[in-house]
């Protein structure tokens, strides 16, 4: 039987969720109205799962996601709140959520998402799906744009900063790629002008970062 805490400062609510949790066939080993006493509780009583309310007193339940992980590392900790801000969703994903369930949801749906949790999987309500798919696209627009505006290095101009970090001096490389040591120079040029740097070994560290070349 699954062990589940029960973390909510509304008596009433809480009362009725481990009631009907219960009768769903969990196993509810103990309830807490506050962050402290969510985080003693669920240090000693090590639950499968934790049903945790984000509006808590003292410290938020966001707060405390990270605060359970450390005293219970095997527990899942489950938001259930009734806020559907992205902010909190996406808190609450970088705090180690396994799951982010609002209160009005259908309680069936509440025990499916829980028995997916049991099972290694997350949860996250439909509402608040749809809403981390539109970050995860403006993301992905963000990111499409940074690489539009990337400056962009020619073959040669990369061959060149591989061999600077290497080591090699302009006329070393210019006698490697069988070319001026100027025209070398003005590749260095060219590649610090691009990226808006002022040194070689800025040029070399921007390129590894990129994956543009490998050190060694």
């Amino acid at each position: 039987m699954s062990r589940l805490l029960v973390v909510d400062d509304v008596p009433l609510f809480r009362a009725g969720l481990v009631s009907a949790l219960r009768e769903a066939g969990f196993e509810v080993v103990g309830e807490a109205d506050s962050a402290e006493a969510a985080v003693n509780a669920a240090e000693s009583l090590q639950p499968d799962v934790v049903l945790l309310d984000i509006l808590m007193p003292g410290l938020s339940g966001l707060e405390v996601v990270e605060k359970l992980t450390a005293v219970a590392p095997a527990t899942r900790v489950v938001l259930l709140t009734g806020s559907e801000s992205e902010e909190d969703l996406l808190a609450a994903i970088k705090a180690g959520a396994r799951g982010y369930l609002v209160k009005d949801m259908p309680f069936p749906e509440l025990v499916r998402s829980i028995e997916a949790i049991l099972e290694g999987g997350a949860a996250i309500s439909p509402q608040m799906a749809g809403k981390l798919f539109d970050v995860g696209r403006q993301l992905l627009r963000h990111q499409e744009l940074l690489a539009s505006r990337r400056p962009t290095l020619t073959g040669r101009e990369i061959e060149v900063l591989q061999m600077v970090a290497k080591g090699h001096t302009s006329r070393e490389i210019g006698e490697l790629l069988y070319i001026s040591e100027n025209t070398v120079k003005n590749h260095i040029r060219n590649i610090l002008d691009k990226l808006g740097l002022h040194s070689r070994n800025e040029a070399v560290l921007y390129a590894v970062r990129e994956n543009l070349i490998t050190l060694g």
